[in-house]
């Protein structure tokens, strides 16, 4: 073949194609080929290992076996009439379907008191069926918040005269060191518009209050539950839904209109299918309003 042929090959390329060619495949086949050639690890799986997966698969043999009894197997019954969880004995709660180590353990509990059903959901050996079934059937004493309160306060206020926050006039408030006429008027004013406080929080919400005042007032303070003023969602206008500090012009014609819509709320949940009732105001509001 003459170098005039246009498929001629010289000699040095033809050297270079080979070159190429052996470049290629150690590149290629060389790593495989190491990996190959190189003793393999084995695996050594130790004895505190093996006991390690044991305890883990009779865990989870046990778990399943427990939830199985407790929630498919198991039947609670229902208390014959209304209760009061901290005069139960523990045959009683026996009755109710516990184990005799479930009662022993709600015993110690209500050695320190229980006063609603979410103090009682907080024990933990109550199975969530059985809390269902015996919620509705539970009473409680009245709690007394002040002695509650004094007790707490007696160390650092042996002489402190507590004051219902809801309550309170402008003389008791004024008796605490620190508050003059004008905030008791503020704390009062604020009170009647929003219905009564439903925390001590709030009172962080009245005009021209700071920290140094709050704190000056919040341990003379309490709030008795059921002493808020609600507003009815299926009763109320406009006006006296926009005259809560809560709600806005805008906010209390979309109650209304919603409840138009709806024929009337069944929840006072419903008002949170306005898009302008949003979670945080929800939650504020929730205190003030019923059906």
């Amino acid at each position: 073949m003459s170098e005039q042929d246009p498929l001629y090959i010289s000699k040095r390329n033809r050297r270079g194609v080979v070159a190429l060619f052996v470049v290629s495949f150690i590149i290629v086949f060389l790593p495989r080929l190491v990996m190959n050639l190189k003793p393999k690890e084995s695996i050594i799986v130790s004895e505190e290992d093996i006991e390690l997966l044991d305890k883990r698969q009779a865990f989870f043999k046990y778990k399943r076996k427990y939830k199985h009894w407790d929630f498919k197997k198991k039947k609670f019954t229902i208390p014959p009439s209304r209760f009061n969880p901290n005069d139960y004995s523990k045959e009683q709660w026996i009755a109710l379907g516990l184990s005799e180590k479930q009662a022993n353990v709600i015993m110690k509990f209500i050695i320190r008191g229980i006063h609603s059903n979410e103090d009682l959901k907080k024990i933990f050996v109550i199975p969530e069926a059985l809390f269902d079934l015996i919620k509705d059937s539970t009473v409680y004493p009245i709690k007394d918040y002040k002695k509650e309160l004094e007790k707490e306060l007696k160390i650092d206020h042996p002489t402190i005269n507590l004051m219902n926050l809801n309550k309170a006039n402008i003389d008791e408030f004024t008796s605490i060191k620190g508050i003059g006429p004008f905030y008791a008027k503020q704390i009062i004013r604020y009170r009647d518009q929003l219905g009564g406080f439903s925390s001590k929080e709030q009172l962080l919400e009245v005009w021209k209050m700071n920290l140094e005042t709050y704190d000056k007032i919040k341990d003379y303070v309490f709030i008795m539950k059921g002493d808020l003023k609600q507003i009815s969602l299926n009763n109320t206008n406009i006006n006296e839904l926009n005259a809560h500090p809560y709600l806005n012009w805008n906010q209390s014609n979309s109650i209304i209109k919603l409840r138009e819509q709806r024929g009337g709320f069944k929840s006072i949940n419903d008002i949170k299918e306005s898009v302008l009732i949003d979670e945080e105001t929800f939650e504020k509001l929730a205190p003030y309003i019923s059906l």
